[in-house]
């Protein structure tokens, strides 16, 4: 079978926020790690909430390309810790 068919049949790659890590709370943070497959790799990207009222959120995906996921996932964890540390809530401004 042509690789694209059974891609299309099989409904595809899976998108960027159907793989996750595990979600921790780091600073009254809640970061998840939302590793993205491309290309054989994954790309760094996860998503950083501050829960209340209105619930904070920002995503973001970074250039980086690890091999494995569970890498990504790790890597996710230090570059938001590094964001929260470095700008608190300006994130989501």
């Amino acid at each position: 079978m042509f690789g694209w068919l059974k891609k299309a049949m099989a409904g595809g790659p899976a998108s960027p926020r159907e793989v996750k890590g595990e979600t921790i709370e780091y600073k009254g943070y809640q970061v998840t790690p939302t590793p993205i497959p491309e290309g054989g790799q994954f790309r760094v990207s996860g998503i950083i909430v501050k829960p209340g009222e209105p619930e904070q959120r920002h995503t973001f995906i970074r250039s980086d390309l690890v091999a494995g996921e569970d890498e990504a996932c790790n890597f996710t964890l230090v570059k938001a810790r590094l964001m929260i540390d470095q700008l608190g809530d300006r994130i989501f401004d």
